[in-house]
């Protein structure tokens, strides 16, 4: 259903748009750990790391996409806030045009230069067969992928979170139960996890085009919307689209590089290490759904405030968001600190008590940095949402630096603890940035506001 968030309470709004956000991101992480619960319980430790240590690679790359589709929704959501349904039409077209060509470009890329990254990742001899499949497999499914969270973002931007999170979950149910016919019936290993989350996915899309086609009329295209003219008008929609696209692909892809590159590090002290990292980056992950599913909200909610310049409500969402962020970062700390153990030792499964101890080390460091996660969250997707995206790209690029010089200087100095320091560090020094950023731009937008509103 679509909403308009131009109007009524902001805080109502966004917990509305959030809740199924929530349930999604959940979803979407029991998605990402089933695969490793099922590789892990069926195939063994061998193969848990095989997933886990390539799993920043796969990420990287759908970092990009979904930072990518993201952008180009952003500008879907402001025209729909400024009641222009011909530009929203316009909007889908060219991200679609767009989002293609860039994720074939990316399919060829990855996997030409697949074998020379894995290299350079460490990742061991043992696992390393098993380690290319997987992502080999995955990245020939990227266009499914793209289509995918494109249909998704389109849908969010409209105001619509629910139609989204329906078919992830129908996906996330199909995802165990082909994964568990392709690697117990089938007997095709590592790959087989691989091939069930591309067939997921793919229903996924089948799912959503029909969906939009009965449901969403202000999204059904005509032959005539698709009869593209590459002219003066298109290219300055795409640039638009690029304008606030790019950055945010840009951004998220640094953020998938810090990963990777801490990953990386990782992968140089062994499995046992990289099966406790994988672990407690999963769980991480899911304990900051949370935090990550308000300000999701957040971005479509100021994103159509924004197309209809009620910057007052902007502000409104932005400090009520921040305040129910810092509840959650809160609970969710105390949470995962006292039974982190227990959750890593129920996901590993076959694991020793070292590599349980392991994953709880991590936790138990990083959970006292989730207050500054969840305001870098805000921040940052409020930025995005007015499609200012220097900040949060500043932001993105000191987070690399950040964890690049903590994981590497750390590790050198104590070991694979100093790791784990890498992303809190990163985090504090982010939410810093945005949070300025923040402040600064809206300052700048509701004084040029006021200076129109006084020359009309």
């Amino acid at each position: 259903m679509i909403s308009d968030m131009t109007e009524g309470n902001p805080l109502k709004h966004i917990l509305l748009f959030s809740i199924p956000l929530l349930i999604g991101n959940i979803f979407q992480q029991l998605y990402n750990i089933s695969d490793l619960v099922i590789v892990g319980r069926i195939l063994g430790t061998n193969a848990f790391a095989a997933v886990g240590a390539t799993a920043p690679l796969f990420f990287l790359i759908t970092f990009i996409i979904i930072g990518l589709t993201n952008g180009f929704a952003v500008v879907t959501g402001q025209r729909f806030g400024a009641k222009d349904f011909h530009g929203v039409k316009n909007s889908v077209v060219v991200s679609v045009i767009l989002g293609s060509v860039v994720t074939i470009f990316f399919t060829i890329i990855c996997s030409l230069l697949l074998h020379p990254t894995l290299h350079a990742m460490n990742i061991p001899k043992s696992i390393y067969h098993d380690a290319y499949w997987y992502t080999e497999i995955i990245f020939l499914g990227l266009i499914i992928t793209t289509t995918y969270n494109m249909l998704a973002s389109i849908i969010r931007a409209l105001g619509d979170s629910k139609t989204p999170l329906y078919f992830l979950i129908i996906s996330s149910i199909a995802n165990i139960f082909l994964a568990l016919l392709f690697i117990q019936q089938f007997h095709l290993g590592v790959a087989g996890s691989a091939v069930a989350v591309i067939l997921s996915q793919a229903l996924s899309v089948v799912l959503c085009l029909i969906f939009v086609k009965y449901k969403f009329p202000i999204l059904n295209l005509s032959k005539q919307d698709w009869k593209i003219k590459f002219n003066r008008a298109f290219f300055i929609s795409a640039t638009e689209h690029l304008r606030v696209g790019l950055p945010m692909a840009i951004q998220f892809s640094i953020i998938g590089i810090s990963i990777l590159i801490i990953q990386s590090v990782c992968n140089s002290f062994g499995e046992d290490v990289i099966v406790s990292f994988s672990a407690a980056m999963r769980i991480e992950q899911f304990a900051t759904t949370p935090l990550l599913s308000f300000a999701v909200a957040l971005t479509t909610f100021v994103a159509q405030n924004y197309g209809a310049k009620n910057f007052k409500r902007i502000r409104q969402g932005v400090n009520i968001t921040s305040i129910v962020n810092i509840v959650i970062s809160l609970a969710v700390a105390v949470i995962m600190r006292f039974y982190g153990a227990e959750i890593a030792g129920a996901i590993i499964g076959s694991a020793t008590d070292k590599i349980i101890k392991i994953a709880h080390e991590y936790l138990i460091i990083s959970t006292i940095f989730y207050l500054f996660i969840g305001q870098m969250f805000i921040y940052r997707n409020a930025l995005q949402g007015m499609g200012a995206t220097i900040f949060p790209l500043l932001a993105s690029t000191l987070e690399l630096f950040i964890r690049m010089f903590a994981a590497i200087y750390l590790s050198i100095k104590m070991g694979y603890t100093g790791i784990f320091y890498a992303g809190p560090i990163a985090w504090t020094g982010a939410a810093i940035v945005v949070s300025v950023g923040y402040f600064a731009t809206f300052k700048s937008i509701a004084y040029k506001a006021l200076k129109n509103e006084k020359n009309l």
